[in-house]
């Protein structure tokens, strides 16, 4: 499956070309995006899932901050003990993080950056999981087709597993965003966030290629994985999920 995804969106980079750039290129503004994906399912197998998310971005003279909001669920129908087919709620997730970073007069790109971040997983390993942090990030590599982000930075977690088994503790929390831009029309993007606690490692990772479809809509493939070290005995280790997405940037 997710070779397809892949093919598929390779195959519509090559086949299409365009001038613009795959970023926002407001300088100064909002640079927002917003992404949907939904599946359903009917005969043997009935089920819907919806992905998804919304992105602003906003640079001033001497801040760059960024606002983003997701969500995911997926519903599919079962035969319950009575023998009934009932729609059940398999999965759902939602997501809220917010970053103010200034930047650096002498560094060209360096920033010192306030995060917060909180997740609401009904389903995942931690019910709830928030964080705040503060770090330094910069611009380690730049080339015509490649650039390399990466922050580093002390913070403090609290995370639920249920109602009444909660952590908190201090993190170090480091992240990398490499984008790799294929042609005008595609780019891939790598996208990787650690944060070690004192008895858990809480990491994502997303694997992304997008591809232009005009100068403001986007179809994206991607690859999520969300782990954490320390779980419950009922719980697994890491979390995957694949999607294909439109995306429309204002």
């Amino acid at each position: 499956m997710k070779s397809l995804l892949i093919l598929s969106a390779l195959a519509l980079a090559h086949g299409y070309a365009a001038a613009d750039s795959m970023d926002p290129v407001n300088a100064h503004g909002w640079n927002t995006s917003a992404e949907l994906g939904a599946i359903s399912t009917s005969g043997n197998t009935v089920g819907t899932s919806v992905t998804g998310k919304i992105d602003a971005k906003q640079e001033l003279h001497n801040w760059s901050n960024e606002y983003i909001l997701s969500g995911y669920f997926k519903d599919e129908q079962v035969t319950n003990d009575e023998g009934q087919q009932v729609r059940e709620r398999s999965a759902q997730r939602y997501a809220a993080s917010a970053k103010a970073a200034y930047k650096l007069l002498h560094d060209e790109h360096g920033k010192l950056y306030a995060l917060a971040t909180h997740v609401d997983d009904k389903f995942g390993a931690y019910t709830r999981y928030s964080t705040i942090g503060v770090g330094y990030g910069t611009q380690i590599y730049q080339s015509d087709t490649h650039t390399l982000d990466v922050e580093v930075g002390p913070g403090y977690f609290r995370g639920v597993r249920s109602p009444t088994e909660t952590e908190n503790g201090p993190t170090v929390r480091g992240a990398a965003l490499l984008k790799w831009k294929l042609s005008d029309s595609a780019q891939f993007s790598q996208n990787v966030i650690v944060e070690r606690g004192t008895d858990n490692i809480h990491s994502m990772a997303e694997t992304a290629l997008r591809t232009k479809i005009n100068s403001t809509m986007q179809m994206k493939a991607a690859f999520n994985i969300r782990s954490d070290t320390n779980v419950p005995a009922d719980k697994k280790n890491t979390d995957t999920q694949t999607s294909v997405t439109l995306v429309y940037s204002f």
